[in-house]
């Protein structure tokens, strides 16, 4: 059976992918909203490596590698990142960026 997605159509649904979170995270005021276009930006990293990997050379693990780093690191900022969206709204009332500008509480 000969697949007819080719390396291309993963290539821009990744770019895709990334504008949005692009758009997502530098147009929101919503510091949840900024968490989430950064998702998406990783999301659309990861998509790439696992689309070379499938296509350029499957037999080597290295695209698979670094997915997993990055699924690591999306987990660690997305909890370091609610932790913080949870105390600015605890001190500040508000989890708009805009509105918090400063770092004292």
């Amino acid at each position: 059976m000969v697949s007819h997605v080719q390396l291309s159509h993963y290539l821009v649904v990744a770019a895709l992918l990334f504008a949005i979170g692009a758009f997502g995270a530098l147009t929101r005021r919503n510091a949840v909203a900024v968490l989430m276009g950064v998702e998406l930006m990783l999301n659309a990293a990861n998509l790439n490596f696992v689309a070379f990997w499938r296509y350029v050379d499957p037999t080597r693990l290295e695209g698979q590698i670094f997915v997993l780093i990055i699924i690591t690191v999306a987990a660690a900022e997305a909890a370091v990142g609610l932790a913080l969206v949870l105390n600015i709204y605890r001190n500040f009332g508000t989890v708009e960026v805009d509105r918090v500008n400063t770092l004292k509480g």
